[in-house]
């Protein structure tokens, strides 16, 4: 959540429950030039312990860190270098820490193009360790780790997954759906098919229009999606061919069972539908009907392949939400 002085703000930490608290502590942050952390205990339920109304029964620790336009190393210029980064970033950040190292707060970022020697006096092999256990699991770890001076320093490691990036094969209207729900989710659109069938609108909000003979020149990684939704059979199975061996997430194709039985015979495919990596028909089965309604549910099926989900009610999830 990032407040400016002025009191506005975007983003959020819970929803709606403690921002309006956050808010006034995030400007007492600012104008004292001071880090601080609040712990919001609303196990017990009692509205008045913290002074706002909750219903969310949790415990939750925020940092309230002020930013420092004057340091080049600030949190928003971290993440302009993050945003530039090829793959993921790492991001460490002192949670909590003696008063007297005034540390809270500070943070470092290792990308693909950088290495960190100081650790804050932190031993490198020890804190490394844990950051190869972050990369592997994807997911952000808070350890206690001890400085060569015996200080007791909390790390957040936390992992960055760079922008999802969608290529979108097709050129008819109901791309423009799936263009417009890929945008609010913050993912990198870029669309082959021919340019001038694009809508202007959906043309200004892709990050890049290839026509179908330059789908060679994309790059494509382990933060890719690809979805076919040409509605050309032979555009499909000129393409397939030359995606399905990438190591990517995702490959979708719109259709029936019946048409990708018919690509598997004519390209001699064996069994495309048990590769892990590809869906077809395309999307969570929501009973969608409109492009926008098959959009979002393409877009769900992304983020649940992205995430290792099976994409199914959180109501016959046995266990806590998030792990």
């Amino acid at each position: 959540m990032l407040v400016s002085s002025s009191g506005q703000w975007v983003g959020g930490i819970s929803g709606g429950c403690l921002e309006g608290d956050a808010l006034k502590r995030s400007q007492k942050a600012i104008f004292s030039k001071q880090p601080s952390v609040v712990v919001y205990d609303t196990l017990d339920d009692d509205d008045n312990q913290i002074g706002v109304g909750l219903g969310c029964n949790g415990r939750i620790e925020v940092l309230f860190s002020p930013i420092d336009p004057n340091d080049a190393k600030n949190p928003i210029e971290q993440l302009r270098i993050m945003e530039q980064a090829k793959g993921p970033s790492i991001v460490l950040k002192v949670v909590d820490c003696p008063d007297a190292l005034n540390l809270l707060g500070q943070s470092k970022i290792i990308t693909s193009d950088s290495k960190l020697d100081d650790y804050w006096g932190i031993d490198a092999h020890k804190i490394q360790s844990t950051i190869s256990e972050v990369e592997v699991k994807k997911r952000p770890i808070v350890r206690l780790f001890t400085t060569a001076t015996n200080a007791k320093l909390n790390i957040l490691i936390e992992y960055i997954r760079p922008e999802t990036k969608l290529v979108i094969v097709g050129d008819n209207y109901d791309v423009s759906a799936l263009v417009g729900i890929a945008c609010e989710l913050g993912w990198e659109c870029h669309i082959v098919g021919r340019r001038k069938k694009i809508s202007k609108t959906t043309f200004q909000l892709a990050k890049a229009v290839y026509e179908y003979e330059s789908f060679s020149d994309l790059e494509l990684d382990e933060y890719t999606a690809v979805i076919l939704m040409t509605h050309d059979y032979n555009w499909d199975k000129k393409i397939l061919p030359q995606v399905i061996d990438k190591e990517i997430p995702y490959i979708g194709m719109l259709g029936p069972k019946k048409r990708l039985h018919k690509m598997e015979r004519d390209l001699d495919l064996k069994d495309l539908d048990q590769l892990h990596h590809f869906y077809s028909p395309v999307g969570l089965d929501i009973g969608a009907e409109s492009p926008e309604e098959i959009a979002l549910a393409i877009a769900a099926e992304i983020v649940a392949a992205f995430r290792s989900k099976k994409g199914s009610p959180l109501k016959f999830k046995k266990g806590v939400i998030h792990e």
